[in-house]
């Protein structure tokens, strides 16, 4: 895979019955954390935080005893804790996103530092497609800088559309009728820890065609 890599991103205005700490399994911030995790305690993790599944059925999918299910699962929920600072309400998400886009759509460096942290990272997945960073930025200096240095090449042709993935708001971004990437982030009572773009292609078409009109 060339670049960096991101979790594809899933409608879930579609399942009406996920709660807040279901939705919040799912979010790509979690998800893209959980890599560091081995394949079965995030399987673990995942079955339980995201699907509710009990200990003991997961055990029997793992092929494992209950008590290192659960033993599974507390490591999966320690490593997010040292990982991720507390997220902010759904509303609050949505607030800061829609400022940091109104900064990035017009190159303004005051603005972006105003919303992004210290030690924010940046991801873009295109799978090595032209104009998609091949490797994270990471810092606030680095990351509004190349924002701005982005914007007059990207924003300009490009209409955004607010749509919800991974649990959390989210924005479309456009060029016609064509969809080019999928903004999201991860925020805190910091500000913007993590932006995530989806470029991919493949990873864009499904997500497109699962919303609903």
């Amino acid at each position: 895979y060339v670049g960096p890599w991101l979790p594809e991103p899933v409608d879930t205005t579609q399942d009406p019955h996920l709660g807040a700490e279901r939705a919040e399994a799912v979010e790509m911030a979690v998800l893209l954390l959980l890599e560091k995790l081995n394949p079965v305690e995030r399987t673990a993790y995942v079955l339980r935080e995201a699907f509710d599944y009990p200990y003991e059925r997961i055990a029997e999918i793992l092929e494992t005893s209950e008590a290192n299910t659960r033993q599974l699962v507390s490591r999966g929920r320690k490593h997010l804790a040292a990982e991720r600072k507390e997220a902010v309400t759904p509303t609050a998400h949505r607030r800061l996103l829609e400022v940091f886009l109104s900064a990035a759509r017009t190159g303004d460096l005051s603005g972006l530092e105003d919303v992004l942290t210290a030690d924010v990272v940046s991801y873009t997945d295109g799978n090595g497609m032209r104009g998609a960073s091949r490797i994270p930025v990471v810092g606030l200096p680095h990351v509004s800088r190349y924002l701005v240095a982005f914007a007059p090449r990207f924003w300009p042709q490009s209409q955004v559309r607010w749509v919800e993935a991974n649990g959390r708001p989210a924005v479309l971004v456009l060029s016609g009728e064509k969809a080019v990437a999928l903004l999201t982030a991860d925020i805190s009572a910091d500000g913007i820890d993590r932006l995530m773009w989806v470029m991919n292609p493949a990873k864009l078409a499904p997500y497109v065609a699962s919303l609903r009109d």
